[in-house]
């Protein structure tokens, strides 16, 4: 008997979100973002929500939604540059943020979805990644409440050479969120380019994974060699159509000659 992920609406995919819950969330800056899961996320009223993602979107849009409205307790990321109010809640105490390196924020999530539990990077030796310290936490007066601990590390021989490498945890979610391009009713996906991103991993970090798609398919219309993320790691779809908002963070275009 063939399994159905489709889900009729919004609402529905992310009613069970608890408070409390963490959420890998796909995307790089406002490309290929779960807009519309993100927006029910907001209605359906979850809030400590310990969210997972390359960034916190801008003050309007994406994740700054939930940020705004006081949804979001703890913020794992690696670039928070174009939200004011992010930096607001950070700097006054509201908000936890692990900044953590961008390759490595991806391999922590790949690593969590694939049953690994950490690993070894060079990313961060020698500095506050690997020697602690780091502020992620302070107090309304300005003050650190909370920093990083010191973290593992080792050294292997790597190419005849002694080199210096720091241990990382992996990270799994309850939950994750994405966006992909096209996804069948089994749960494969295929992103839009660039729009692929953080997205494949996010996805298999969560332990219930929700994917809204641009076009749904039935089973067998995919071509197998074109699926980016096999449908073993999607839970929920959710149709929304091609016609909903995207938006970008700076558009940049030079005079027609």
């Amino acid at each position: 008997m063939s399994v159905n992920k489709a889900v009729a609406s919004a609402a529905e995919a992310v009613a069970d979100i608890p408070s409390g819950a963490s959420i890998a969330v796909g995307g790089f800056g406002l490309c290929g973002i779960p807009s519309i899961l993100i927006q029910a996320l907001l209605e359906q009223g979850a809030d400590r929500l310990s969210v997972v993602s390359n960034n916190c979107g801008v003050d309007d849009w994406g994740l700054g939604i939930l940020l705004a409205n006081q949804r979001i307790s703890k913020m794992t990321s690696s670039y928070v540059g174009e939200n004011k109010e992010f930096e607001r809640q950070f700097l006054s105490g509201e908000l936890e943020v692990h900044l953590t390196p961008q390759g490595t924020l991806a391999e922590k999530l790949r690593a969590g979805g694939s049953g690994i539990a950490a690993f070894f990077t060079q990313t961060g030796v020698g500095t506050q990644v690997a020697e602690g310290g780091l502020p992620l936490l302070y107090n309304p007066d300005g003050t650190t409440k909370k920093v990083s601990e010191p973290k593992q590390t080792q050294i292997f021989m790597v190419d005849g050479q002694e080199k210096e490498f720091v241990l990382e945890e992996a990270i799994a979610t309850d939950f994750a969120l994405v966006h992909a391009e096209l996804g069948d009713r089994h749960g494969n996906l295929v992103f839009n380019k660039s729009a692929r991103n953080f997205s494949p991993a996010a996805a298999m970090a969560g332990k219930i994974c929700i994917a809204q798609v641009e076009k749904l398919v039935e089973p067998g219309e995919l071509d197998p060699d074109q699926i980016h993320l096999p449908g073993v790691y999607v839970h929920r779809v959710l149709e929304v159509g091609p016609d909903i908002e995207k938006r970008i963070e700076r558009r940049t275009v030079r005079d027609a000659k």
